[in-house]
């Protein structure tokens, strides 16, 4: 019987060969925005991995919207071009392989370094000053952020739409908008970040029009695409984000033609209590799948090939996510295909690599 990690799936127009998917995971390579040989060949191996479908890395819709100063641009159409080789190498390598990439705006955790290099870029080091809904930071020893004016509200959605636009003419098969993680568009979402008395925060109606009016301006812009969402679906904060307005949030993005919802949990300020363990964001993913029918993605240190399976089987997602393994191993889904006892067509020039 042929297992449902490796059985089709459909989202919208996109047909995916299986149910693995490899979430974005920043590699903080790029040169003001432009992507590297670096990127081509990462990008590459998991075309090649055996996984369904592949999302590039959270890629900035302008220089301030960068997490650090090495992250993926498409502010502009230069950088369109650099990260456009990105995508056709991924689809020389394997053109069943669908591409996606996850378009983002760091918000108030923006001018870091990289995480192995750890702390907040300062001016002089060619860092900037981070932007928010309000002046408010994520705790720790992070810098506040200077409170949008409805101007760079404005201008922000159209910095989105733009991105989208260049990502659609990139060759993407799908983008996922960011709105998790505690970057700019969760930071409207939450109370805990957004303290504006404007239209722009307060109530849910105002605290989810950032977010809505972005959905709109990039599926406007990018009419060819699969357009889906990552959500953190709880900040695990008292009186934060929670999973009620998560759904009323998918709901919304539903009405307006959102393709996949990626449901993964927290990020937005260091005062969060998570019990990290395997399955710990699951119960999310399956509200979101059973009470809106949206194609819904699990995430969360899901390790092995069974595990995997699980999680399709008890029906709480339709896809999932593999993330660090894949790093560890871009062949994941190759050796999770042989650990099944699933037959599937391996690259010829590996089959000798293939065998039990």
């Amino acid at each position: 019987m042929k297992t449902q990690l490796f059985s089709p799936y459909t989202i919208g127009q996109m047909q995916l060969r299986n149910r693995i998917s490899v979430p974005p995971m920043c590699q903080y390579q790029a040169i003001d925005g432009k992507a590297t040989t670096w990127h081509k060949v990462h990008y590459g191996k998991l075309a090649g991995s055996g996984a369904g479908l592949v999302c590039i890395e959270a890629t900035a819709v302008t220089p301030d919207g960068r997490i650090t100063g090495s992250d993926l641009g498409l502010w502009s159409d230069e950088l369109a071009g650099y990260f456009a080789e990105i995508v056709q190498t991924m689809k020389a390598i394997d053109p069943t392989t669908k591409v996606a990439v996850q378009i983002s705006h760091a918000g108030r955790k923006a001018s870091e370094r990289a995480p192995w290099l750890g702390g907040h870029l300062l001016a002089e080091e060619g860092g900037w000053e981070p932007v928010a809904p309000s002046a408010v930071s994520a705790g720790g020893d992070a810098p506040t952020p200077r409170e949008m004016l409805p101007g760079g509200i404005e201008a922000t959605i159209q910095a989105f739409a733009n991105a989208a636009e260049r990502a659609q003419r990139a060759g993407v098969d799908a983008i996922e908008i960011h709105m998790a993680h505690g970057y700019l568009l969760h930071q409207f979402l939450s109370p805990i970040s957004n303290l504006r008395t404007d239209e722009w925060g307060g109530s849910f109606e105002n605290r989810t029009r950032l977010p809505l009016a972005v959905f709109d301006a990039m599926k406007k812009a990018a009419p060819n695409v699969e357009i889906g969402v990552r959500v953190s679906a709880t900040d695990w904060i008292e009186g934060g984000w929670n999973l009620k307005e998560t759904l009323e949030l998918v709901e919304s993005l539903k009405e307006r033609g959102c393709a996949f919802v990626d449901v993964s949990t927290g990020g937005l300020h260091s005062s969060q209590k998570i019990n990290v363990s395997y399955g710990y964001q699951l119960p999310f993913a399956r509200a979101v799948r059973l009470q809106t029918g949206i194609p819904t993605i699990a995430c969360g240190l899901i390790k092995d090939a069974r595990q995997a399976e699980s999680v399709l089987v008890e029906g709480t997602a339709d896809l999932v996510d593999v993330g660090r393994q894949m790093l560890l191993n871009p062949h994941w889904g190759w050796q999770a295909a042989l650990e099944l006892g699933e037959k599937v067509d391996f690259p010829p020039s590996y089959v000798r690599g293939m065998h039990r």
